[in-house]
């Protein structure tokens, strides 16, 4: 009431003293407080509203849509944070089912904006049905509590600025404000082939990983490994042949001037020049291995039988050298009427036995020498000339060409030979992990230790020692003398996958459904690297044979290569349309094989691009990408298994399935 008369008296004052444009002025600002007091009262009104979730993110989806190609793409990354963020806002504040504007419709009715790149996030997102879901949930968790980062260009981060100001979107405002971090960068947008890692979500985990990979790995190969004095005893029995063949040369070419006959020499050295060509017996080329650094076993390693050593020497001795010129020979194990029962497949490392494991929990091994000769063997020419077999091992009950090995009381998910195939690992739903002998043809131990089913089982390169990953979240190394895990091996945030050693048996690496991959010391059991940037569960994992790189695959059919030294990643591989379930690399290095439920094989150099990329350390560029060599389609069988034998001929597995796209 005082502040109504004060204003009339001031007012009576101002048209007593002739001060006209004063008095309209101080109506003006009287009317625009009113005003702003009801705007006020209508905005908290409406702050309850869920319509106003909807009406913002259309909004914004309709302008990012319409915005101009070359800054669109950069615009779209905003949307899916806004989506995630309204969706569990209009959970949150309880706005489930009532109303033409709650979270359920709101959140099918935008979901297939994301369905692409985050298809197992809104699997895992629809689930939520009440705001306890929301704290219960550890997605949800981890969405509200850490923060996206998005990489924009300048001018796109100015056109999204200018959009909330004219647009007075404060939903959107307010979910930028909250969950999300802009990287702004200097000049023109990023290809849209390089979106690796545009959007990611920043926080705990990125903190952690930061944290993780400052610590040191030792990559390097064992001192004084088999492969290595094999090597050495290689090189010297090579250069006394040569030696004698060069003192062989001489006395030809002493007969040859004699005699004058120059023909036979010319034809000789022309044969010499092809097969220094073709690679096969001239090791002209300088291995990854060969230069790698040498580390000292952490474990107790076995010794060697004196068989292996040889039968490793004379692998050696035929090994061919592969190169982006000279591709591998492929031969490829197909199964036949498996009426969707196979879940897994090996090859030993000399690829004379397969095995497959089966949802009636069986395990079956095939011995090529044995039935090589009865099953009927398809070959077709490939375009690089070599040739690429099939063959295809039928089952007969009434002969039987495999052997039956019967234990598990549940699917065999999991099957791994030790790398002189005289034992063979399997693992199963049932919990347990059974070493069978292929000698015997028997049970010898079963492994029991994990809670729930084990997903992958794989030996160390030297036998002996073999790891584990289960749906229990957790790895485990064991030993073939112990019934009790070595170590547990626990970091992950959901199932561990896929597991892979280390050449030097010092680390193992897992992969996750979190989407992350982890490398973890043996002795100690920590973890020394977190390998952040797939978008879905890693389900294959492989080691360059000098222990620098690793490369995994993901559900989405994505290949990353990471430097363990430096934690990052050095090249991902778009090239495959579904899961990759295998990976492998060629004996000295030069190749990376990728089998995926797409029906192909994939061959990728990995030798000059990893000479590319130590030049463009040195300069400090980055983003570099593997040049896919070949890729080796199936008539209608998904990938299974892959493995480079030691004389680098590459073995393939899989199941014929009329389905397969």
């Amino acid at each position: 009431m005082e502040d109504e008369e004060m204003e009339k008296k001031v007012q009576q004052y101002l048209q007593r003293k002739g001060f006209r444009l004063t008095e309209l002025a101080l109506q003006e600002e009287r009317n625009r407080l009113s005003t702003s007091a009801v705007s006020d009262i209508t905005l908290a009104r409406s702050d309850n509203d869920p319509g106003r979730y909807h009406d913002g993110y259309s909004r914004l989806r309709t302008w990012a849509y319409s915005s101009l190609d070359q800054y669109k793409h950069e615009l779209l990354r905003v949307l899916y944070p806004v989506f995630i963020h309204c969706f569990m806002d209009l959970v949150a504040e309880g706005h489930m089912q009532e109303g033409i504007c709650n979270a359920r419709s709101f959140f099918h009715t935008f979901r297939e904006d994301h369905e692409v790149m985050h298809s197992r996030d809104l699997q895992k997102l629809e689930g939520v049905l009440s705001p306890s879901h929301l704290e219960e949930m550890e997605l949800a968790r981890s969405l509200r509590q850490n923060k996206f980062k998005i990489k924009l260009c300048e001018y796109s981060y100015e056109l999204l600025l200018q959009y909330i100001q004219k647009t007075q979107a404060l939903v959107v405002l307010g979910v930028i404000n909250e969950h999300i971090t802009f990287e702004v960068s200097p000049g023109q947008p990023l290809l849209i082939s390089d979106d690796a890692d545009v959007v990611a979500l920043i926080g705990t985990s990125k903190d952690l990983a930061k944290q993780i990979n400052q610590k040191e790995v030792h990559w390097g190969l064992l001192e004084d490994s088999v492969e290595e004095r094999m090597e050495k005893a290689l090189a010297e029995s090579d250069k006394v042949e040569a030696e004698s063949k060069d003192a062989d040369t001489e006395d030809n070419k002493k007969r040859n001037a004699e005699g004058g006959k120059q023909g036979a020499s010319l034809k000789k050295s022309k044969k010499d020049k092809l097969v220094g060509a073709t690679g096969k017996n001239v090791r002209t080329e300088t291995s990854m291995a060969s230069v790698a650094p040498r580390v000292k076993p952490e474990l107790t390693l076995p010794t060697t039988p004196v068989e292996v050593e040889q039968s490793i020497l004379e692998d050696l001795r035929n090994r061919a050298q592969l190169n982006s010129v000279a591709l591998p020979s492929v031969s490829f194990y197909t199964f036949l009427n498996t009426h969707n029962g196979l879940n897994c497949s090996s090859i030993s490392h000399d690829g004379s036995l397969v095995v497959g494991g089966f949802s009636d929990s069986s395990v079956k091994v095939w011995d090529m020498s044995k039935i090589g000769q009865a099953a009927k063997t398809s070959s077709s020419q490939g375009e690089n000339g070599s040739s690429q077999g099939e063959r295809m091992s039928t089952i007969d009950e009434g002969k039987r060409p495999y052997t039956l090995f019967q234990g598990h009381s549940g699917p065999v998910y999991s099957a791994a030979f030790s790398p002189f195939r005289d034992f063979l690992l399997s693992s199963s739903s049932d919990s347990t992990i059974r070493l069978w002998s292929t000698k015997l043809n028997a049970n010898l131990v079963c492994y029991k230790g994990h809670n729930y089913p084990v997903w992958d089982v794989q030996f160390s390169p030297v036998g002996h020692y073999f790891a584990s990953a289960s749906h229990d979240r957790t790895a485990r190394i064991w030993s073939m003398d112990r019934i009790q895990p070595l170590r547990i091996i626990a970091g992950h945030l959901s199932d561990v996958d896929c597991v892979q050693w280390h050449v030097n048996c010092n680390y193992i690496a897992t992969g996750s459904s979190d989407k992350t991959v982890r490398l973890w010391d043996v002795q100690s059991g920590d973890c020394i690297r977190m390998f952040i940037g797939h978008r879905s569960m890693v389900l294959s994992l492989a080691m360059s044979p000098d222990g620098r790189y690793m490369a995994s695959g993901d559900e989405d059919g994505t290949i990353m290569i990471w430097d363990l030294s430096t934690g990052r990643c050095v090249s991902p591989l778009l090239g495959h349309s579904s899961c990759v379930w295998t990976l492998a690399f060629s004996c000295e290095g030069a190749l990376l094989a990728s089998g995926s439920a797409d029906c192909t094989v994939k061959l990728w150099d990995v030798a000059s691009s990893t000479k590319a990329l130590k030049t463009e350390d040195t300069k400090g560029s980055t983003a570099n990408r593997l040049r896919l060599l070949k890729a080796l389609p199936t008539k209608s069988t998904p990938v299974y298994s892959l493995r480079f034998c030691r004389r680098n001929l590459l073995f393939a597995s899989g199941a014929l399935s009329l389905n397969a796209s």
